[in-house]
């Protein structure tokens, strides 16, 4: 059937519209206050500005340059409509003042201007290089597998001798390659070890096995909780799922009845307590790593969309500063991090030789017995030791890879 030119151009300019929306609805925004020439007049600006907004977002504000002009933002990487929320709550401060009002704008690999650049922990530099550990591993005879578990094994006694893993912390450690499907690290492996947040995802997957059986929705509200669940590890939105599936025993007694393939040592038995202490859902690095092989291979309800929660832009321990890992390199992961642990399973996918893709998954968790007596501190220097074992995991795999030309 012919359509008339006007009505092709409006089937298009609305296909244009659709398109548009989806892309602002994926991308990432921060908020932006002031463009100019003067580089010296935007600090000037911030110091003002940080004074009236308070310490808190003075602590985001970062100054850019694009191009031949210098902007302050405040770094946020979060959804067009977070960001119009904080710039219309900016704005009605900064109107009181007489001062311009503030504005989304989409975030990008800005160029950091002064001490704005995220700086190397002091942790992370004291830690000891990894480097001599890999030569006098590489050097020995064995399997890619041997390599590896030796490697990690001898850098994780070297940080004990040191004193940078205490007496009274468990390690765990995995990882499996997916194009030569062997498990190349297996440390601690089956030690039920406390979960933190690394249970997220197991409950997102209980509940997208009840949204197949007809049993529950996923429509705008869930999707909602969902996100901020996995994305933001926010606490409320996990009770809440739980809540929809009759509870934190109910969703245990799901996952290891309907996949007791994967779900061997997992202990599902809280709702997330108020400020985030949760001591009592464990899981083992193996169930992690079962889990992680069967969400990749598509085995799971609703993987796709699994993935894409997985993948939202977030913190994580095995790419962000991990010097060796490349820059590109596609992420699926959880966090998990209390007083007493810290972890990070995911997949990553890394591009090999003539531009092909492998993906491996590597699951880390270090627990501590006793409670953290600076939180921060602690959680900022075992991240750090996550990252330096993802820096060996990397090169172990990228030795086979790179000599196997996929």
């Amino acid at each position: 059937m012919l359509r008339s030119p006007k009505i092709i151009a409006l089937l298009i300019s609305l296909s244009l519209f659709a398109f548009a929306n989806v892309a602002e609805a994926a991308a990432r925004f921060d908020v932006s206050y002031l463009w100019h020439s003067s580089v010296g007049s935007v600090k000037a600006y911030k110091k003002k500005i940080g004074r009236i907004l308070g310490s808190g977002t003075a602590k985001r504000l970062r100054i850019v340059k694009k191009r031949k002009l210098y902007g302050l933002i405040y770094r946020h990487r979060g959804s067009i409509r977070q960001a119009r929320r904080i710039a219309r709550k900016h704005s009605r401060i900064l109107r009181a003042r007489r001062l311009p009002k503030a504005a989304p704008i989409r975030s990008q690999r800005w160029r950091f201007i002064g001490t704005s650049r995220p700086r190397k922990s002091q942790v992370a530099q004291s830690l000891p290089s990894f480097e001599e550990d890999i030569k006098i591993v590489e050097n020995k005879q064995g399997g890619q597998e041997q390599f590896l578990t030796q490697a990690v094994e001898k850098y994780v006694a070297k940080l004990r001798k040191k004193g940078l893993i205490a007496r009274d912390e468990r390690t765990a450690w995995s990882v499996y390659d997916f194009a030569t499907g062997k498990k190349l690290v297996s440390i601690n492996e089956n030690l039920q070890l406390q979960a933190a947040s690394l249970i997220k995802p197991f409950i997102a997957l209980a509940y997208f096995h009840e949204k197949k059986r007809g049993e529950v929705t996923y429509d705008k509200k869930a999707k909602h909780h969902m996100r901020r669940m996995i994305q933001r590890s926010n606490n409320h939105s996990t009770n809440w799922v739980m809540r929809q599936l009759g509870g934190p025993l109910e969703v245990g007694a799901l996952l290891k009845v309907n996949y007791p393939e994967i779900f061997q040592d997992i202990d599902l038995v809280e709702y997330i307590p108020r400020g985030g202490r949760t001591y009592r859902n464990k899981a083992s690095a193996n169930d992690y790593s079962r889990f992680l092989l069967a969400l990749w291979k598509n085995k799971l309800p609703n993987t796709r969309e699994l993935k894409r929660l997985m993948s939202l832009p977030g913190p994580d321990r095995l790419y962000t500063r991990v010097k060796s890992v490349p820059r590109g390199t596609k992420v699926y992961n959880k966090t998990g991090s209390t007083a007493h642990l810290c972890g990070d399973m995911g997949i990553l996918v890394v591009k090999g030789k003539r531009g092909k893709r492998y993906a491996y998954t590597l699951v880390g968790i270090i627990e501590k017995q006793s409670a953290a007596g600076h939180y921060g501190r602690w959680i900022r220097s075992r991240g750090d030791v996550i990252r330096m074992v993802s820096n060996i995991v990397y090169r172990g795999i990228k030795r086979y890879h790179h000599k196997h030309t996929l």
